[in-house]
């Protein structure tokens, strides 16, 4: 969804009540769309949950909300009381109600002078308490949450109870009538029927609960659909159970006529009771099925610490993880979560980080080092500076993308919106249609066979499995993608990543680890591994106790390879570094040259021997240096950005599923060969400058191909902007993060084809899903017409098509990539 350029623009989230079809969620596009100063509208029918941009100084979440409700539908908030400090008067308490009433997402708001509460509407997708507690904050005042929120799960909970509560009712009312029906056919004339169920005004008591009582919620949604100039549903449902019932309620009082209590008259109460009724069983199993799909959010949501240890004033406090501010020391034991997002300011620990990058292995903790929210620390004390808290934590941030992925619409929805939109009255037009051929050329005077056939068409025909097809699988798909690290931002981006034709994958930190390490020790007895030769290790320690001294990265490399052997490292002084060429220093009374060939050259050493050696390493992908001791060379050492141990995999999977994969660095030619080589890459866009990439992805598009970007850096920004599909490492910088379209959290290239296959998955059950939709209503139309399908026949299928595309949805679920 395209951001508004207007910066007065604000987006609100509301949950939905009342949608039973695509029909609804189009109309509440429609109604929202024309309201004044509403810019857009995008409701999600398998969410529940409408997103509208709109000016706060035109319209507002109320006046959204009320619209909502004129539809015929209504809105889903949660409320939370505070305790307020600060009020002296009742402009304090209307201040406060102002103010918080103009923030996005806050329904209503109700401040109590005299009890000093506050009870605040709000729509938690939009806003949260710990926002309106710091909003109360600034202008003065000070809010304490009084009470715990009833959250959504709990409320869709309630609603499930309710659906399966009415649908065992209707069923008990609805048995009777289907074992009188049972009686009326020559082939189950052996089951007994008592003959107080033959009754037409035992039956009328039975069907007239269900009927308006049971099913008054239909009679209502259709009511509000055609007073709004549309139709769903509800429409077709209370056409055709009403045409049943009262057709049969005729034939009762027309029975009273003839004979007083005839019981052998053929009714039709059973049609419209045990539609209601399979319609219903329908709506419970589909609520059921919708609320799995939300499974993906409720894990991540129970990652998060309920609590926190903060010191303040020298105490320790255990305090909600929504009341941590910036800067909080918080303290965190051995066995915990760590809360919030922050550095660590004292400790050392080790910290199991798998649920951010799938690494099983701890990672390391000191002074000085960033530790994330929910991550748990394993074996040491650890106190941690607050960095990031609240809606700005990694984890609330993954939470909020997978949120907005699954509330996102995919283009391939426009097929079923616009199907949706007219399919109702096309299919009121049918069943008349069907009604008038059956009665003028049916059997003559079978005003009861038209009738059934043309209930049968009405409710056949329901669009609910069409409208459920596409967000269904979305949110399923992209929740399932978040399981394995894989980050949709939203239902476009899950559409576009099947159509990949090219991956482009920067070197640095996407192809390799990033760090350099040190590979090779050189000496005049040749290539030495692991320095099991005493020469070598001396050669090491004095290159490595010069290298100590300099700050570069490769010297990093060579001292942190030294310590790895365990290599005590001699004193060094008389330190210089000569930029570009290498370093010098005394290293136990020694003088030592560690650098390039023409910083040998220019202090008069012969390199020749060295070259071939030195040219070998380069053409491996490594880093090169000479090391002299006392004006001769001793030996050569040399560093390389080692590539990622599934980056060879992870082609060799995009290969097999034809993709051509592109490696792009600002490196030498003969290093990015090197590195492109052992990972399986063909094609190498060497010594391209930061701002030359972006001109690459242009030129590769151009053949009219779809390019994927990954990269990690700030300077892979403009190039994953600039790509049809651009993929972060989670691991890199929050800049490349922003501007991807998909976030690959484990730092896995892995993860490249794994998103690329979620997506085909994902449009392989979508299609799936349409075309049942289709296929359903265009053979049951016509089958039905014809006389082929009983009602309550047709409305078990309907009430099985709205089911079964949410369950193929929930197959995504059991991906395994």
């Amino acid at each position: 969804m395209e951001k508004s350029a207007d910066p007065v623009q604000q987006q609100a989230t509301l949950q939905i009540t009342g949608m039973t079809c695509s029909a609804c969620a189009a109309r509440i596009e429609k109604g929202l769309s024309r309201m004044e100063g509403v810019s857009r509208a995008n409701v999600n029918l398998a969410l529940e949950q409408a997103t509208v941009g709109f000016d706060p100084k035109v319209a507002g979440v109320p006046q959204i909300e009320e619209k909502i409700r004129s539809l015929g539908y209504d809105t889903l908030k949660e409320s939370a009381d505070f305790d307020i400090t600060g009020m002296t008067c009742a402009a304090c308490s209307a201040r406060i109600e102002k103010v918080l009433g103009r923030m996005p997402g806050i329904a209503a708001v109700n401040v109590n002078l005299a009890l000093e509460t506050a009870h605040v509407e709000y729509s938690p997708g939009n806003i949260t308490t710990a926002e309106i507690m710091d909003k109360v904050s600034s202008i003065g005042y000070k809010a304490a949450l009084k009470q715990d929120r009833k959250d959504i799960a709990s409320q869709r909970g309630e609603e499930i109870t309710h659906k399966r509560n009415k649908w065992i009712i209707s069923a008990i009312l609805s048995l009777p009538l289907l074992w009188a029906m049972a009686g009326h056919f020559s082939f189950t004339s052996w089951i007994w029927t008592p003959e107080l169920l033959m009754n037409p005004w035992f039956q009328l008591v039975l069907a007239t609960p269900v009927q308006f009582l049971i099913g008054w919620q239909f009679y209502v949604s259709a009511y509000k659909a055609l007073k709004n100039g549309s139709a769903n549903m509800d429409v077709l449902v209370v056409l055709g159970t009403s045409a049943a019932y009262f057709y049969s309620l005729y034939l009762t009082i027309d029975s009273l006529k003839m004979s007083g209590m005839n019981h052998t008259v053929d009714m039709y109460y059973e049609t419209s009771a045990i539609l209601i009724t399979l319609i219903l069983v329908g709506k419970w199993f589909e609520a059921l099925a919708k609320g799995r799909s939300s499974d993906a959010i409720r894990s991540l949501m129970g990652l998060q610490a309920k609590t926190a240890l903060v010191l303040r004033d020298g105490v320790e406090l255990s305090i909600p993880v929504e009341d941590v501010v910036i800067g909080d020391i918080v303290l965190v034991k051995p066995g915990t979560k760590v809360p919030v997002d922050g550095d660590v300011v004292e400790g050392l620990s080790s910290v199991d980080e798998s649920m951010l990058t799938g690494e099983s292995i701890p990672v390391e903790k000191k002074p000085g080092d960033a530790v994330i929210g929910a991550t748990l620390n394993k074996n040491g004390m650890l106190r941690i500076k607050a960095r990031k808290v609240g809606r700005d934590t990694a984890l609330a941030q993954i939470i909020r993308v997978v949120e907005e992925a699954q509330g996102s619409k995919a283009p391939i929805q426009r097929i079923a919106d616009v199907i949706s939109g007219i399919f109702v009255p096309i299919v009121v037009g049918i069943a008349a249609v069907t009604f008038v051929i059956w009665y003028i050329w049916g059997a003559p005077g079978q005003f009861a066979d038209a009738l059934e056939k043309a209930i049968a068409v009405l409710v056949i025909a329901c669009p609910c499995a069409l409208g459920l097809a596409t967000p269904t699988s979305i949110m399923a798909g992209s929740g399932r993608a978040a399981e394995f690290g894989i980050l949709f931002k939203g239902g476009e981006h899950l559409e576009a990543a099947q159509g990949i034709k090219v991956v482009v994958v920067d070197k640095t930190g996407t192809v390799t680890n990033g760090k350099p390490v040190l590979t090779d020790i050189v000496t005049s007895t040749g290539i030495v591994a692991q320095g099991k030769v005493l020469a070598e290790n001396r050669l090491l320690s004095i290159t490595a106790a010069a290298e100590k001294l300099s700050e570069h990265p490769l010297a990093d490399a060579i001292v942190a390879g030294a310590q790895s052997r365990s290599i005590e490292l001699p004193p060094a002084g008389q330190f210089e570094a000569v930029p570009g060429r290498g370093v010098s220093a005394v290293v136990a009374g020694q003088k030592v040259s560690v650098g390039t060939r023409r910083m040998m050259e220019e202090s008069g050493l012969a390199i020749e021997p060295w070259t071939a050696i030195m040219t070998r390493l380069e053409h491996e992908g490594k880093t090169a240096m000479l090391v002299a001791v006392d004006g001769a060379i001793a030996g050569v050492v040399a560093v390389a950005d080692t590539i990622k141990e599934t980056s060879r995999a992870a082609v060799s999977r995009l290969h097999e599923m034809g993709i051509e994969v592109v490696m792009i660095t600002g490196d030498n030619k003969i290093t990015a060969q090197a590195i492109a080589e052992q990972a399986g890459i063909r094609t190498v866009l060497a010594e391209v400058l930061p701002e030359g990439k972006a001109a690459e992805i242009r030129r590769l598009q151009s053949g009219g191909v779809k390019v994927a970007m990954v990269g990690d850096g700030i300077n892979d920004a403009p190039a994953l902007a600039t790509a049809d599909t651009g993929m972060a490492i989670g691991t890199g910088t929050d800049v490349a993060m922003e501007a991807a379209d998909i976030t690959l959290m484990r730092g896995d290239l892995l993860s490249i084809p794994d998103a690329i296959l979620m997506s085909r998955k994902t449009m392989r059950n979508i299609k799936q899903n349409l075309f049942w939709a289709l296929a359903y209503n265009t053979i049951g139309i016509p089958v039905a017409a014809l006389g082929f399908l009983a009602p309550w026949l047709a409305g078990a299928a309907m009430a099985f098509s709205s089911v079964s595309v949410v369950l193929n949805a929930l197959r995504l679920q059991r991906v395994k990539l």
